[in-house]
């Protein structure tokens, strides 16, 4: 059959031009708005994860103020009330202007084996639209910052009632740049060479926790014991302030271990998950080795008891599963009630306030026990339960590591400090308590 042509209309004509013009407009239309659309796609800004971490850096700071100056407050005696209050406010105060100047550009500025450099001295070169990840530096500085803050006014808890106002300064501006921000670097800044190793520290069990009560142990050491102290009662003298400041502790980590993810996704609901499975299961495992051993639960004792599982999860919190976070809880529990009350009493030292019985053991707890637990899956990392028993022993090297730096470089600080201005009050203001001696004021 012969092929027929078929005439062409005048509409279809017209039809067919304005398909065609339609489709060149629409080319150079989308021509246009290429370098628009390459633009979204290249941004890696996420309003989401900027939301969380803004909420979690929030979270944080109410971990310090108010929660750390309320637990601490309720259990030293009602003489030292407001000057527990003042040392842990005043911490905040002055690490956030260390840490705005040169804390921050140390442990995250550059890529060092041992300490960062001075490329964000004062922040230099932070901006609007600089970002860590998918959130703006400003926001991933901020809640590096609030890491820095609680890390030294956790320390405050172990020399209660006996440091001078001004020695404190001293310390915490020295220890919040010769120790923190080296600590920090090794674990989490670039090219660190604890992080380098692959050892695994999520939310700042080495960091934070083991660095703090070491610092505190050795703090203790040096100041020696109180006036008093295992002869006049020196219980707490408020115990609702002390849970009240748990509580807001508790409600706070969440902050601290789902928002070290620094993304709202799936690894921050786990880490959120273990740590309130951990923090539970510790507060249950001291109360009932307490009831076990005196007879009676004390509301002090479950109050400690989560706060050494909230610890013990932090290091693992971004690794581990339910399962893993009820083995930590179980035995960070028994092992800092232990260290809080047996350990203690027979070595002779006085902890104040379990600094070094909670954090550092806690954290010890926490560290080792993330080799153990670690999930490939949660993680990337393969723990001892996976065939990894090297994990361990990488966990047990960043342990001893922070053990020594931050134990030598304290007591060095402290010696110092010792030589010049002294650490320790007057055994008159120390008689009638740091509230009237120190600042001039007292609670009614």
């Amino acid at each position: 059959m012969l092929a027929t042509a078929v005439p062409v209309r005048p509409g279809r004509r017209r039809l067919r031009a304005i398909e065609v013009l339609g489709g060149a407009l629409g080319g150079l239309l989308l021509l246009l708005a290429a370098p628009h659309v390459a633009l979204a796609e290249d941004a890696t800004l996420s309003g989401g994860d900027t939301a969380w971490m803004l909420t979690s850096t929030a979270l944080v700071l109410m971990m310090t103020v108010p929660g750390l100056f309320l637990f601490y407050a309720g259990m030293v005696r009602k003489k030292n009330v407001l000057a527990m209050c003042m040392q842990v406010f005043a911490t905040c105060c002055l690490v956030t202007i260390i840490w705005m100047i040169v804390g921050y550009s140390l442990a995250f500025s550059g890529e060092g084996a041992y300490i960062g450099d001075l490329g964000r001295f004062f922040l230099a070169g932070m901006g609007v639209d600089t970002l860590k990840g998918t959130i703006p530096e400003s926001v991933f500085m901020m809640f590096q910052m609030t890491f820095a803050i609680i890390t030294p006014a956790l320390i405050v808890g172990a020399f209660a009632d006996r440091m001078k106002f001004s020695a404190l300064l001293w310390f915490m501006g020295l220890w919040s740049i010769l120790v923190y921000p080296v600590v920090c670097h090794w674990v989490w800044g670039a090219g660190g060479w604890v992080g380098g190793l692959g050892a695994l520290d999520f939310a700042g069990g080495t960091v934070v926790h083991i660095n703090a009560g070491i610092a505190g142990l050795v703090t203790t050491l040096v100041l020696g014991k109180r006036m008093g102290y295992g002869q006049e009662n020196m219980a707490p003298h408020n115990l609702v302030l002390t849970m009240i400041g748990a509580s807001l502790l508790w409600v706070g980590w969440f902050g601290f271990n789902a928002g070290s993810e620094l993304a709202a996704d799936g690894r921050a609901g786990m880490a959120m998950t273990v740590t309130q499975i951990a923090t539970g299961m510790a507060a249950l495992a001291w109360m009932f080795a307490e009831w076990l051993k005196v007879g009676k639960p004390s509301v002090l004792g479950i109050a400690s008891g989560a706060v050494a599982g909230l610890v013990a999860i932090t290091p693992a919190s971004g690794f581990v599963g339910p399962g893993g976070a009820l083995a930590i809880g179980i035995a960070a529990g028994v092992i800092c009630y232990l260290a809080s009350t047996s350990l203690k009493n027979a070595l002779g030292y006085d902890d104040s306030l379990d600094v070094f019985g909670v954090h550092a053991v806690g954290g010890i707890v926490g560290a080792l026990l993330t080799g153990v637990f670690a999930v490939e899956s949660i993680g990337g990392t393969p723990g001892l339960l996976e065939g990894n028993p090297g994990q361990v022993w990488t966990q047990l090297l960043a342990v001893l590591a922070t053990i020594v730096w931050s134990g030598l470089v304290s007591w060095i600080i402290l010696m110092v400090i010792d030589k010049t201005i002294g650490l320790r009050v007057s055994p008159e203001v120390e008689r009638d308590g740091l509230d009237i001696g120190l600042h001039g004021e007292t609670v009614h």
